[in-house]
């Protein structure tokens, strides 16, 4: 795969903000491992090799395991997460799949008796967030590190 930009580089003020949504939205208050789920789903939906690779290895630095990340794409079948975390799932799945289904009532009660208000928003903003940076380093193919190079050495 051949990168084809570095978007940092050819718009930083623009990628400023885009990071300066990141740390706003990272911290939220919401769980640091409920965030690195979400971000890995959503990736995992949306092919991201670059952001599956960085929320797998975050992930695993805040202790989240193996067996977890590994059944992810498979949460609805596994008894490894809580609640909280099915209903923050669903809602990156169908926000993350607008073009492909809506939003139903269902899913919204689902994710309300598990958030409140603010927290909701909260994680709305997260998803939406990952899908950006979902779209960026897709589009542009941004390389995820190889072993033994480091993040800039990867970048194009």
């Amino acid at each position: 795969m051949t990168p084809r930009m570095n978007a940092f580089t050819a718009a930083p003020d623009t990628m400023q903000a885009m990071l300066d949504l990141e740390q706003r939205v990272s911290g939220s208050g919401l769980e640091p491992s409920l965030m690195e789920l979400v971000k890995t789903r959503a990736s995992q939906i949306n092919g991201c090799a670059f952001c599956l690779h960085m929320h797998t290895r975050d992930a695993r630095a805040d202790g989240e395991s193996e067996q977890r990340l590994y059944l992810l794409s498979a949460w609805r079948e596994s008894p490894l997460y809580s609640e909280r975390e099915r209903a923050a799932l669903a809602w990156t799945e169908a926000l993350t799949r607008l073009a492909d289904s809506e939003v139903t009532d269902e899913m919204y009660d689902q994710a309300r008796r598990h958030f409140d208000e603010e927290e909701l928003v909260k994680l709305t903003l997260l998803i939406g967030a990952i899908n950006i940076w979902n779209r960026i380093n897709v589009g542009f193919r941004t390389l995820h590190p190889i072993e033994g190079a480091s993040r800039q050495e990867a970048m194009p």
